[in-house]
């Protein structure tokens, strides 16, 4: 039996299911033998499907996570359900409850509450609803369908359109552990980076040679070009990968991920140069001094390309180049980092934010 305000306690058979896939727990319902002139017992098998290929969607979007189930053979009367739908964590943390329905009744948890509502304009269609994504919500989705002892699910993943950026603490390199890398990057406007989303980036042309945390506390990096002391000459691309690390005992950088933003990045054109103090001070309106990932987003999905170096919120001075030029560092697009300056220097302008 399932409560839309309080969820039963189910034990689940753990078996191997891949994305999209049918999942299956083993119950079987009959119809029982009048429906059947043979004398033969029919067996009904509750199957849930979701998409297979993985959902793609930005930041601030509105995306439907589909799934749907069925009984095969088909039932002659309809059975009510009960509808479970929540997100898988990683590295052992506990799964975050999303929403939980009986017939049309909801009850959503946490932060998803008041932006996820479940599809039901179709029968035995139970598509998840998100509004306003935010960095927080890619990840893998579960959807379970339960009926009396039987209960089905199915996987659904989902990704925002993004950019990976490599980012370590002003004292230097190696200096966070595990759950200082999380808060770090939720600090830049980004979210710790999953392996899939650093392959992906390697794939695309990422080449780093300082190892960083990862969404799973795995700590690797990708190299392109092997080379010393970069895992060693003679060696084939690939993502490296240090032994297994202990989340509060060991230090390294880490990967962030952000997503396309739905504000704009701009470079202040102002008198003189500025102090951070300063920077921090200057932008106008509502805009306010722009974090590391904001610049790597606004470079990345609106093309900024300025040759002037900013101090961004962190106490770093970047700037972006698309078109690269012989004036402005490296011939190969990318977002140009200085050492970190003097917070008093007047050497800089600033990059500023305005939301939307």
């Amino acid at each position: 039996m399932c409560d839309t305000m309080r969820l039963p306690l189910l034990v689940l058979l753990t078996l191997p299911c891949g994305s999209g896939l049918p999942f299956y727990n083993g119950f079987y319902y009959s119809n029982g033998l009048d429906q059947n002139p043979g004398n033969e017992r029919l067996w009904e098998k509750l199957v849930v499907e979701t998409p297979k290929e993985t959902l793609f969607s930005y930041e601030g979007a509105h995306v439907i996570l589909p799934c749907w189930y069925y009984y095969n053979p088909a039932l002659v009367f309809p059975r009510p359900v009960c509808i479970k739908r929540w997100k898988m964590s990683e590295n052992g943390a506990p799964d975050h409850n999303v929403l939980v329905a009986v017939r049309h009744r909801h009850h959503s948890f946490g932060d998803f509450r008041g932006r996820v509502h479940l599809q039901q304009s179709e029968e035995q269609k139970v598509s998840l609803e998100i509004r306003d994504l935010r960095l927080e919500d890619c990840g893998r989705y579960r959807c379970e369908v339960i009926n009396g002892l039987e209960d089905e699910s199915g996987l659904v993943e989902l990704e925002l359109r993004g950019v990976i950026f490599p980012y370590q603490s002003l004292q230097g390199r190696y200096q966070l552990t595990f759950h200082e890398a999380q808060q770090a990057c939720k600090e830049q406007h980004a979210g710790i980076a999953s392996f899939e989303q650093l392959f992906r980036a390697w794939e695309e042309g990422l080449d780093w040679c300082n190892a960083g945390w990862l969404q799973d506390a795995s700590v690797r990096y990708p190299i392109m070009r092997a080379q010393w002391p970069c895992a060693g000459l003679g060696l084939a691309p690939g993502m490296r990968s240090d032994s297994p690390r202990h989340c509060r005992l060991h230090c390294y950088d880490m990967f962030c991920f952000t997503a396309a933003l739905k504000g704009e990045v701009y470079y202040l054109q102002h008198s003189e140069k500025l102090t951070l103090a300063e920077a921090k001070e200057a932008c106008e309106d509502d805009a306010q001094i722009a974090k590391v990932g904001q610049l790597f987003a606004a470079w990345k999905f609106h093309g900024l390309d300025r040759c002037n170096a900013g101090w961004l919120a962190d106490g770093s001075v970047r700037y972006p180049v698309v078109h690269p030029c012989p004036n402005c560092g490296p011939l190969e697009p990318g977002v140009r980092t200085f050492r970190i300056p003097d917070p008093q220097s007047r050497k800089y302008g600033v990059y500023c934010y305005c939301p939307r």
